[in-house]
């Protein structure tokens, strides 16, 4: 009832139209009743074969409304009716979505038939929660991957980074994230995807398990920036949807460049001046905008752990994306080729690898432990090419040997199949056992 009640508010008294007047490239001015109009409402332009074409008002100029397409412009000419719509969009999320497989406009591209429409409405540009409102982070979250929960401790209601290059293995991480974390809810957004690889990544690394309990929205690189920025808003506003139900959430998305990049092509669409690596002002405002409705929800409520993909370009970790996500994040897991092409995954260097909410979330006995282990992987790292070449000399520092006797078995700690699982405790444990184990081996 409550559904049918909003469709009746959402219904436009009188119908506003305009004309279209120009189109180039991607960009359709439409002349009409613009102070009638706002930017992010929605735009219905009738083509001359009978389809229609959404688009989105973002911005206005000399009397016209601007808008982008959610689609192709093919069969647009001047004078197509351009009727206005009165709302700005929104969607209406049910449980019943869990193990779906959705675009950016909420419509499911998996085969499996229509999806129940909720009773409340969601906007999909939501605001974040007031920060004075909302509970502090939770107790650590169990991602059941070794070296993220030994090394980069993540709290429920945090926000950390992935930031590597192409190629390194993310979306396997992704996929044992998505398995393993003891959350109750996990919403997959994948944001100018390859096509090939989202059946890829639904069957083989989900698996019938992982997309049980998970949502993944899909906008693939060849569809509109719009779109993928879309699917982007839509990935946090399923999220923010089974937090108010109480749900632990975990928010997973790849990519944050990608995200960025789309704002890009919307910015410079209309006239922004371009700034680092041609990015307009308004990236640099839609990331924490974005970023922020993530986190710890209002007191005894549910909350967002929210793990993002950021794609670095050339490997350079400081370019401006990453640079500026790193600043907004609660910690960064950095991945690296060099490790992934030695045959070790996932391929993390903890050692440049940081969560904010440690030491504070880790048991106070184990902390000597992590900071011997983090120093023994430094001094090897530190020396490493000196090892590789012979020109060390055994002997020479007690640190360093001990450093090289223990490399083999830390880096076997931190190496992890796919399939396999390790909680928080055992991680913790094992990492004890290597180091006592070691020195055993050293005095002896």
């Amino acid at each position: 009832m409550r559904s049918l009640i909003t469709d009746i508010d959402a219904i436009d008294e009188v119908e506003v139209f305009g004309r279209v007047k120009t189109v180039q490239g991607l960009l359709i001015e439409v002349v009409g009743p613009v102070r009638e109009l706002r930017v992010g409402g929605r735009v219905f332009i009738e083509s001359q074969s009978g389809a229609t074409l959404t688009c989105e008002i973002i911005g206005f100029r000399e009397g016209l409304a601007l808008c982008l397409p959610f689609g192709p412009v093919e069969g647009i000419r001047l004078g197509c009716k351009a009727v206005f719509a009165g709302h700005d969009g929104a969607v209406y999320p049910d449980e019943s979505w869990l193990g779906r497989v959705i675009n950016a406009e909420a419509k499911p591209i998996d085969g499996g038939g229509p999806l129940r429409r909720g009773a409340d409405a969601y906007g999909l540009r939501n605001s974040p929660l007031p920060a004075h409102e909302r509970a502090r982070v939770g107790d650590p979250v169990d991602l059941g991957v070794r070296c993220l929960n030994t090394f980069t401790t993540c709290c429920e209601g945090q926000r950390m980074g992935i930031f590597a290059g192409s190629g390194v293995g993310k979306s396997v991480l992704m996929s044992m994230l998505t398995r393993n974390t003891d959350v109750d809810i996990a919403i997959v957004g994948l944001i100018g995807e390859r096509g090939r690889e989202v059946q890829e990544f639904v069957t083989e690394y989900l698996g019938e398990a992982g997309i049980k309990r998970a949502i993944v929205i899909v906008a693939t690189s060849d569809e509109s920036a719009l779109m993928r920025r879309q699917a982007a808003y839509l990935t946090l506003t399923l999220s923010e949807y089974f937090r108010d139900r109480g749900k632990r959430v975990l928010c997973m998305m790849d990519s944050l460049t990608r995200f960025a990049q789309a704002q890009r092509e919307i910015g410079l669409a209309i006239g922004e001046p371009p700034t680092a690596k041609g990015y307009p002002p308004t990236v640099f405002t839609e990331l924490p905008r974005l970023l922020e409705r993530a986190g710890p929800g209002l007191v005894n409520s549910g909350s967002v752990t929210g793990l993002f993909t950021v794609l670095v370009e050339g490997d350079d970790h400081n370019e401006p994306i990453a640079d500026a996500v790193r600043g907004i994040l609660d910690g960064h897991i950095v991945m690296e080729r060099a490790i992934a092409e030695r045959g070790r995954y996932p391929a993390v260097n903890v050692l440049r690898s940081v969560s904010r909410t440690m030491p504070g979330c880790v048991p106070e006995d184990f902390r000597p432990t992590l900071t011997k282990a983090r120093e023994l992987m430094s001094v090897y790292a530190d020396m490493e090419e000196l090892i590789r070449l012979g020109a060390y000399r055994k002997g020479s520092d007690p640190k360093v040997d001990r450093a090289i006797a223990l490399n083999p078995v830390l880096e076997a700690f931190l190496s992890q199949d796919g399939g396999e699982r390790t909680s928080i405790a055992d991680g913790y444990n094992l990492l004890a056992a290597i180091l006592e184990t070691g020195g055993a081996g050293d005095s002896a």
